[in-house]
């Protein structure tokens, strides 16, 4: 994710892309009282940016990455005071601080341990323009906290300052995430671009068949579509829900805590329904491990966000104008100009590519008489969720092929 910041004075509205990502969390004996804090917060600011982005793609498929929102916006927000800082706290669900930045540090830390099973990378960088002077005090909240990188960047060259942002956010996103910065929305008037990248990419922990078939995806009663269905019949955490009429399906990655839960509701029509409670479906289930028999098509999704006004909509607005008080990160006036994130996600039957940048399991050996399989076919639209532990990483909805 990036944000875009410029001298309050000379404002003028900036369209650069940003790049945003994504996270994960694991507890230590230590530190599960503020991840605890975050992963709260994080599931209320989803399940709210899930909403306002539903109004405008009211037919789409979609993808976003709230963690990779709520990262760069809270490194903003460790240079924000007084009201500014306040309206942070309120609009992304951000518990305390300093209960943020510790949940944040841990999981940096955590982040760098390596894996041969799976690729999960997340950077941040500050690029600053050369004469745009950053406190001290900021630039160690952003290296100590944030794990983040500084470089100086000429901005009056606005081609080479947007091909540099540019490499690098496609070097950490596998080349998924293209052009996140239009150097015509560059100009002298830049002073701080804020970037954070994410990339996920993992195998599943049960492998789909080794062939897909055509089947019939019913966008809605009377509209279908042939897609490419994939099949697998194993152990599975799984639950039906006759309060909230869908059924969860949690689709664990190899070597990791990773997992994508499916939710589909029990109506060919009935997505509408079930997304006016997008907040108990995000809640935790009571999953448990059972024999299903699994079709899902497999899919690929691209979204692009222009975050401002959606953000405004959570509460969000002084940061915005020229009022904004951003008096730790430097001393000059500064505003957010832009804040926008794009996201990939690509599932098949091997497993999942993901990524996201916004510029500002348990197998279970089967008894001997195992009971009949639960039938989890996914032909009609449904909604999707990748997690670590308790903190969202994506989340997104198929409406239509």
């Amino acid at each position: 994710m990036l944000l875009v910041f410029r001298e309050s004075s000379r404002m003028q509205l900036m369209q650069i892309c940003l790049i945003f990502t994504t996270l994960l969390v694991l507890s230590r004996c230590n530190r599960v009282e503020p991840l605890n804090a975050f992963a709260t917060g994080n599931l209320q600011f989803t399940a709210r940016l899930y909403n306002e982005i539903l109004k405008d793609k009211p037919n789409e498929n979609f993808i976003f990455s709230p963690f990779s929102i709520e990262v760069i916006m809270a490194l903003t927000a460790a240079g924000a005071k007084n009201d500014t800082l306040l309206e942070f706290a309120s609009a992304l669900n951000l518990p305390k601080q300093e209960t943020t930045e510790e949940a944040l540090k841990n999981f940096f830390i955590l982040l760098k341990q390596k894996s041969d099973d799976y690729q999960l990378s997340s950077a941040n960088k500050l690029f600053v323009s050369n004469g745009l002077q950053i406190l001290d005090s900021f630039k160690k909240q952003a290296v100590e906290n944030y794990d983040a990188d500084i470089e100086n960047v000429n901005f009056v060259e606005r081609f080479e300052a947007a091909q540099k942002i540019n490499r690098w956010v496609e070097g950490r996103t596998n080349n998924k995430i293209r052009d996140i910065v239009d150097p015509y929305n560059i100009d002298a008037a830049t002073k701080l671009l804020l970037v954070n990248a994410l990339h996920f990419k993992g195998t599943w922990e049960h492998e789909f068949l080794p062939f897909t078939e055509k089947e019939t995806f019913y966008i809605t009663k009377t509209n279908t579509k042939e897609v490419d269905m994939m099949s697998i019949q194993d152990t599975f955490r799984y639950y039906e829900s006759p309060t909230l009429k869908a059924k969860f399906l949690e689709l664990p990655y190899h070597g990791s805590n990773i997992t994508m839960t499916i939710v589909l509701p029990d109506e060919i029509e009935g997505l509408a329904a079930l997304e006016k409670d997008i907040y108990s479906l995000l809640k935790p289930q009571n999953l448990e491990y059972q024999l299903v028999a699994v079709s899902l098509p497999s899919f690929l999704v691209e979204s692009e966000y222009d975050l401002k006004p959606i953000l405004k909509r959570l509460g969000l607005k002084q940061v915005f104008s020229r009022t904004a008080d951003l008096s730790g990160i430097s001393r000059e006036p500064l505003m957010v100009s832009a804040v926008v994130q794009k996201a990939f996600i690509n599932v098949t039957r091997s497993g999942t590519e993901a990524a996201a940048a916004t510029a500002v399991g348990i197998g279970l050996t089967a008894a001997l008489l195992p009971a009949p399989a639960k039938g989890f076919l996914v032909d009609h639209p449904f909604i999707y969720y990748i997690k670590f532990q308790d903190v969202l990483l994506f989340s997104g909805r198929i409406s239509q092929f």
